[in-house]
Order: C-alpha cells, then structure tokens, then sequence
C-alpha cells in the first residue's frame, strides 16, 4: 500500500513539474524571441481554398519525343497535365480541360479577383480532373529554334477583346459586356492580376502549333485509357475536335466555351472520305440568325458526315457580351450539319446574360458552371 501511495505522489509530482518546465520553456521561447507561428499563415492579399473535396492531387507529363540532330537530342511536345481525384468520385467520366490561346491550366483554378476557379466546383461535384498545359506553354517545355515563334497579347489586345470592351472594343455586342470584375483597364489591380496570367504563345507557328497539341491531347488520352469529359475553351475548341476524331472512343462527351479552330478547316475525317478539308464544297448564309452574329459556312448537299464525332453528345455555349458571339453559332450549325448532335446555348437564353469570351474569370462564373454541369448530368456524362 505504502508503495503504491509512493507511486501516485511520484507521479503527482512528475506532472507538476513537467508542467512548471513547458511553462518555462514557453516564457523562456518567448523571450528569447522565437517567432509567432500564426504569421506563417498567407495574408488575405494572397487567396487561398480548402481542399477538402480533394482526395488526391498529382501532376505527369503527356506526349512528347527526342527531336534534333544525334548527340543533341531534346525532348520536345510534352505536355503537363495537372490531375485532381475527388475524396468521393461521383462521376464515371473524368473532365479533360484544354485552355485558350496565351493563357495555361491556372484559368480553371482561380479567378482574378481571387475566387476560386471552375476546377473547386467540379471537384465539388465529384469529377476526376485533368489540366494541361498545351506544349511550349507554361509549365511545358519550349524548344528554341524548333517549336516556332512565341507572341504574347499587350494590354490593348486584353482590353478590346475581353476585359474593357465597352471602350476599346469593336464589335457589335460590346455594350452588353457587365460581368468583367473590376474596370477592366491597365492598373486596375484586378486586370493587372489578371494580365500577369497572360503568357507567350507560338505564334507564327500555329500549324506546328495545332499538332504540337493535338498530338499531346491525344498521348494524353492514351494514358487516361478510358472515356473522357473534354471541356475546351477558345483555341481549346480546335484541340478538343482533333483529339475527339482521332480518338473517337475515349471521349464520352464535349463541353466547349467559345470554341475557336475553325471546324470546317480541320482535317477531320468525313464519310464520303475527303484528303483535304478544301474539298468541300461549301456556300455562306446570306445573313446571322441574330443580332450582332454572322452568316456561317455550310456545307453544299451532298453533306459528308463527321463519322467519327456522330456518337458524341456535344454543348456548346456562348456570351452576348463578346466579340466571339459573331462566329460562335457556326461551328455547331456545321457539326450538326455533319450529323453531330450539339446543343448551341446562347447564355441569355437560359438568364445568364453580361457574359465575354473569359466567362469563368466573370463575376458570375460560378452560375455558369453550374449551367454546364447540370447539361453533363442530363446528358449521362
């Protein structure tokens, strides 16, 4: 008994003390000036999100080849590609997203003004998804010497074309453009942010270009091994349709913003088979559908189907605040044409209105991702 009460006062007087010398180590820390660990933590300045959707996150590199004389040999066309699996996957598709001409993957992640990106919604939502860089873009490889020409947009081609309109555009829709945050104009701290996202591009070179891409999107897909979302934006367009017809069973569906490329000058394959898409016999509309919207080229009967798109459901939206309104009902008018089954949603049709062609940077970025979301899950993507 005697020990055992021993034991206990021991015990008693090891936690005192135990006790006295944190406290003492803590004042003594403090006194001697060790650092606040809460100053670690970024400042609202610099915008941060959870992750608690993310279950795990990975980056890889797709495509690419040795290219150059022997002995000099550098790899070139790879592509990076980001990869976000969801804690809970709610979705058999995974979302592929290919970004527009001078910007890179970070346009799904985060807005100008410091929200976050469309990437946290579909997250959210439980997509898999991946987003690239295209090659000789960002965080991939440029090859001097090899991969061509490199531009990059100065402020008077970001205002006009997409952040302050109203002023410098010259298109006929640019009075209807609200939903840029901030003025839009050089030294707005919102469009400076957003200006410093904008990065060089192959320029002269875009034939090199377009394969540099399209090869990398399609690698890409070979290693994902099973169907796929492609979510394309602007230049994104022409990448997503190659990829798509070169790879017609790995694509389950397509959500496009704004596509650019030029469908009907791509080389896709059509039944009667052409070589070239110059073949073609085509003739233009006499005049838009609407207002502020151009005629489109149309293929002459007989029409040579798009055989390898024709199984895959496709969206394609557009804003009535943006110079790209002007040719965005051509494409699907062409592909549905061609047999393509797409749905061509001009964004005031369904109460989202205000919207320019870099829409998920838009203050209502969020109500329109929502908008392509619920068509993927009506659509059984």
């Amino acid at each position: 008994m005697r020990r055992k009460m021993f034991s206990v006062v021991l015990l008693g007087l090891a936690v005192t003390l135990g006790a006295w010398l944190g406290a003492s180590a803590q004042n003594n820390s403090k006194a001697m000036g060790k650092p606040d660990l809460t100053k670690a933590v970024p400042p609202s300045s610099i915008p941060t999100f959870p992750t608690d959707n993310i279950g795990r996150i990975g980056f890889f590199y797709a495509g690419g080849k040795w290219a150059g004389p022997p002995g000099k040999e550098v790899m070139d066309g790879a592509m990076y590609v980001e990869v976000w699996v969801p804690k809970r996957i709610q979705h058999a598709y995974p979302i592929v997203l290919f970004h527009g001409a001078g910007q890179t993957g970070t346009d799904w992640l985060q807005t100008p003004d410091g929200r976050p990106g469309w990437a946290y919604y579909l997250i959210a939502q439980g997509y898999t998804l991946y987003m690239v860089d295209y090659p000789a873009r960002g965080r991939s490889a440029y090859v001097p010497g090899m991969d061509g020409a490199l531009t990059i947009r100065n402020d008077n081609d970001l205002e006009s074309i997409w952040t302050n309109v109203a002023e410098k555009g010259n298109f006929p829709l640019k009075n209807n453009h609200t939903q840029w945050p901030g003025s839009g104009k050089m030294g707005d701290p919102i469009f400076d942010n957003f200006a410093k996202g904008q990065v060089q591009f192959l320029g002269g070179g875009e034939n090199n270009a377009a394969k540099l891409n399209q090869d990398a999107g399609v690698a890409l897909l070979d290693m994902i091994g099973s169907p796929v979302i492609l979510l394309t934006h602007s230049m994104g367009g022409g990448v997503g349709w190659g990829v798509a017809d070169a790879r017609p069973n790995l694509v389950r569906g397509i959500v496009t913003v704004e596509p650019g490329g030029g469908i009907n000058n791509l080389p896709l394959h059509y039944n009667p088979p052409i070589a070239d898409p110059k073949e073609l016999k085509t003739y233009k509309e006499a005049k838009g559908e609407r207002e502020g919207e151009n005629p489109c080229t149309l293929q002459q009967e007989p029409v040579h189907k798009l055989v390898n798109l024709e199984h895959i459901p496709i969206l394609s939206v557009s804003g009535n605040g943006g110079y790209h309104r002007q040719g965005d009902a051509c494409t699907p008018k062409w592909l549905n044409q061609a047999g393509v089954k797409t749905d061509f949603v001009r964004l005031e049709d369904v109460g989202i209105s205000g919207n320019g062609h870099e829409m998920f940077f838009e203050k209502n970025s969020d109500q329109i991702i929502k908008f392509l979301d619920d068509w993927m899950r009506k659509n059984g993507l």
